[in-house]
């Protein structure tokens, strides 16, 4: 297992991501791409986001398991109702609905290099190692789930 693996919470990585957003539209010039209704998009994406994590939260505090993304092995329950049955790790896609608000808002292309990071970062260093220990928890219940439901959408 790497050194990095489930030792950034979730919500600093995905900080991180932002702020290398805003550094690459910064420091590297490109032309702002302005959107038709872009607040408007950002609210949406900002309230999906926000919409996403409240009903991924609210089943993990109703099937009263940890929601502590960094010991995965503390888990009581396999959560696999309501928005899980449409994703793995909707908390995690709510930080992206948030870094997609915030690449609007931006609206600097290489920002979309940030947003790559925060996937690739968080399958590799989140998500497996989580997988692993909840495979070793829940054995072929949580292997079934995984055939499934995809880890993302």
């Amino acid at each position: 297992m790497s050194v990095l693996a489930l030792k950034v919470p979730p919500p600093v990585v995905a900080l991180i991501a932002a702020g290398l957003m805003w550094l690459l539209g910064y420091y590297i010039e490109t032309p702002v791409i302005e959107l038709p209704y872009k607040l408007t998009l950002c609210y949406v994406f900002v309230s999906m986001g926000l919409l996403i994590d409240f009903f991924a939260i609210g089943q993990f505090r109703q099937a009263k398991t940890t929601v502590n993304p960094l010991r995965p092995s503390n888990a009581t329950s396999l959560v696999n109702a309501g928005i899980y049955q449409y994703t793995r790790n909707p908390m995690y896609l709510g930080n992206f609905m948030f870094l997609l608000a915030w690449l609007v808002w931006l609206g600097t292309p290489y920002g979309l290099l940030a947003l790559v990071f925060y996937v690739v970062y968080m399958n590799q260093f989140q998500i497996k190692p989580e997988e692993k220990a909840l495979l070793a928890l829940f054995g072929d219940q949580y292997a079934a789930f995984c055939a499934g439901v995809r880890r993302w959408i």
